[in-house]
């Protein structure tokens, strides 16, 4: 199996060795050793660093990008495949494309829309340039998704124009709302997420999402019943199940509170 070390690491993902060494600490990857005790890193190293780095700076939570790694690294083949391979963080979700089949790394599920490639024939992370606006509901998410990084508010302005064309995006819905919790914009938050659950009641991180935001402020009663109904949909949604825990200590409700404690243990053993 081919080997790289950390000046092949810096080379094919652009990225310094402090970063390298921090990613490793904070228990991502665990690269083997070599003679000389340098560390060497296999493929899917490779390929869990480089997404690893997105999750990390697109601030998801670190329980939920260390469930996500883990399944990425149980679905990835050892070698680069023929097909190709591609994957993207869209929102706190990693989604991944091996030739013609296209899964979410912690569920999954199938879905759509791949944009951090690794090109066939040779190890290469790339990110694609942003695409103009069209009139396409999904370019201006792709869109929004880019600004992310550069300009907040246009991102918004890009996600906004997205469910302007498609109220039922619920991707651009779970961005959008996203933003307005960082920015401290609580109400404007809670209408994105209200407004995507009467057109959605399919996906998970909707209620997640809205519930984390009656918390910040300060009604974690109401809060309970929308992890209830995250949990409904993915039973399996480890970050749901430990602030419901803490939702039922604070309400007074230990038993309820243990029982969600002891779900979110197993499921990040």
């Amino acid at each position: 199996m081919p080997a790289y070390g950390v000046s092949d690491v810096e080379r094919v993902l652009q990225m310094s060795r402090g970063t390298i060494r921090s990613l490793i600490k904070a228990g991502f990857v665990s690269p083997a050793r070599g003679p000389r005790r340098e560390y060497l890193f296999s493929f899917q190293d490779l390929i869990v660093l480089r997404t690893a780095r997105a999750l990390n700076a697109a601030k998801v939570p670190p329980r939920r990008i260390t469930r996500s790694l883990k399944q990425l690294r149980e679905h990835l083949p050892e070698q680069m495949p023929l097909s190709g391979l591609s994957i993207r963080a869209v929102g706190d979700r990693v989604v991944v494309q091996e030739g013609s089949n296209r899964w979410q790394a912690d569920s999954g599920q199938y879905l759509l829309d791949l944009d951090v490639s690794v090109a066939a024939g040779g190890l290469r992370v790339l990110e694609r340039a942003p695409e103009p606006p069209s009139p396409d509901a999904e370019n201006w998410f792709n869109r929004g998704w880019q600004l992310e990084q550069e300009d907040v508010a246009r991102a918004r302005q890009a996600y906004e124009r997205a469910l302007e064309l498609d109220p039922a995006h619920t991707g651009a819905s779970i961005n959008l709302g996203r933003l307005w919790h960082e920015a401290g914009e609580l109400a404007r938050a809670e209408r994105v997420y209200r407004a995507a659950l009467e057109r959605n009641r399919g996906d998970a991180l909707l209620p997640f999402n809205l519930a984390v935001v009656l918390e910040d402020a300060g009604r974690g009663a109401e809060a309970i019943p929308l992890y209830e109904a995250a949990l409904a949909i993915d039973p399996r949604f480890a970050d749901c199940h430990y602030n419901l825990a803490l939702a039922y200590e604070a309400a007074g409700n230990p038993k309820r509170a243990i029982r969600h404690l002891g779900e979110y243990r197993k499921l990040t053993k």
